[in-house]
């Protein structure tokens, strides 16, 4: 696991390539410290590496500039959206400048007769789902934080939704990219298959910025359910909800969420978020999409596996408001796990195994937690086999720092030997490059010739996901 970051070059302050962008971009350009100090670090526990310039565009011809010129001079380009990625990703590790994408906020089109949309990448879900509201149409993806649509594409995000609707991955039907040499080009398309030539979308989507700027996304979009119930279910021990789950995802229930919260993280979430009627117990919040009688029958099926693994009678949320205030404690996870322990700081990560494979897996990570003494709730998107734990730290005491990371190494290289991945969803930035190459063993080789047959001179976000 990455150490506390160094600077791995001196940065590019006296490049020419800066001093061109100041006088093309005027007030969009800027070299102030407290600006570049936020453009250098995302929400993971990672201290900042800032960039030399931030470039603040507003259109894709504005990346295309900027990506030319800096190529032009060989200087790196670090693409930046709304700075909630955690592994790292837009830290400035070789300096020079950042290419913040959230001026670029434009719904271009919708087709709601196709059900997909277009828009620019700094558009946020929730932004895009406001502007939606009228159609009958949502996007479902759901990562939690309020992250820019180019950002969840590039990290291949999903979130408490996938269960039902997929990820990013099966959710972008088409890119606008620009590469690093400042060409402009178009992925993909709107017809809902394609056997035309390398699926160059697939390509660039999860490449974190290291092979190109997504500028434009074209997406999947979904009908807004005539029905959704929330239940939220407690029990004895993880082992009994996990099974819940196990067994809901193999009889084929269409659920739309399963989230598991571990009864250390459910005791933080009825703190911080003022849950009533709630115990400090394992957890699983559940959320069915539907016809009025397809969700009934989905929760009534549910609720009778629950119960027979111990759980407690389902808690249903009936009214808007209540689910609102269920999904935004879960949401909160983070947070509350952080208002639990003042004073010190959230290490976040996540792994994801195969379903069969997920109970051996939480509770092998269960007792490795209680072994280490730290303060880690586990929550997770279980209905995928995604999970992740928010360790908590004093960043003052460099014992218990190392606690932390070798807990965070047992955790992925587990997950690995599972069958599983080392991240589901929070993607390698330069925190699990290492992972990576546990993982995917001489694929990472071929990952390499791909990224220096795109990006020769190393300058799109370097640093990222693979060593050079």
């Amino acid at each position: 696991m990455a150490a506390a970051l160094e600077r791995v070059g001196s940065g590019f302050s006296d490049n020419p390539a800066l001093d061109i962008l100041r006088q093309r971009f005027g007030e969009r350009a800027t070299s102030g410290q407290a600006i570049c100090d936020q453009h250098g670090r995302g929400e993971g526990w990672y201290p900042s590496a800032p960039p030399d310039l931030v470039v603040f565009a507003e259109t894709t011809e504005d990346v295309a500039e900027v990506v030319r010129i800096c190529a032009e001079h060989k200087v790196p380009v670090v693409p930046f959206g709304t700075g909630t990625s955690l592994e790292g990703h837009v830290a400035a590790l070789k300096g020079g400048v950042s290419l913040d994408l959230s001026g670029m906020n434009k719904l271009l089109e919708v087709n709601a007769e196709d059900l997909d949309c277009r828009v620019q990448a700094g558009v946020t879900r929730k932004q895009l789902n406001e502007d939606l509201r009228d159609t009958g149409l949502f996007f479902p993806i759901d990562p939690g934080a309020n992250a820019s649509l180019g950002g969840m594409a590039s990290t291949r995000a999903s979130g408490t939704n996938a269960v039902r609707y997929g990820t990013m991955r099966e959710n972008v039907m088409g890119l606008t990219v620009v590469t690093a040499d400042g060409r402009i080009i178009k992925t993909g398309g709107r017809a809902r298959k394609s056997a035309a030539g390398y699926d160059l979308t697939r390509l660039f989507v999860g490449a974190e910025g290291t092979l190109g700027v997504i500028t434009e996304v074209q997406l999947r979009l979904y009908g807004i359910p005539e029905s959704i119930r929330s239940a939220v279910c407690q029990f004895p021990d993880l082992e009994s909800a996990v099974n819940t789950v196990i067994l809901t995802i193999q009889l084929g229930i269409p659920v739309a969420r399963i989230e598991l919260l571990d009864e250390v993280q459910m005791d933080a979430c009825i703190r911080y978020s003022k849950l009533e009627n709630f115990e400090p117990k394992v957890t699983l919040f559940f959320e069915f999409h539907g016809t009025e009688a397809s969700t009934q029958e989905q929760a009534q099926q549910v609720q009778e596996l629950s119960a027979e693994h111990g759980g407690s009678a389902f808690q249903y949320a009936a009214t808007q408001e209540e689910r609102t205030t269920l999904w935004e404690a879960r949401h909160n996870a983070f947070y509350a796990a952080c208002a639990a322990v003042p004073g010190k700081k959230g290490m976040a990560t996540d792994a994801c195994v195969p379903i069969s494979k997920l109970a051996d897996c939480i509770l092998d990570t269960k007792r490795d937690i209680q072994d280490s003494g730290l303060y880690a709730p586990i929550v997770g998107h279980v209905g995928d086999g995604n999970y992740h734990l928010c360790l908590m730290f004093d960043p003052d005491d460099q014992e218990e720092l190392g606690r932390a990371k070798a807990l965070v190494e047992r955790m992925n290289h587990r997950a690995i030997s599972y069958g599983g991945t080392c991240t589901g969803e929070h993607g390698i930035g330069y925190g699990k490059m290492h992972f990576l190459t546990a993982e995917h063993g001489d694929a990472v080789a071929v990952m390499r010739q791909v990224k220096k047959a795109l990006d020769p001179d190393n300058i799109m976000n370097p640093g990222k996901i693979l060593s050079l």
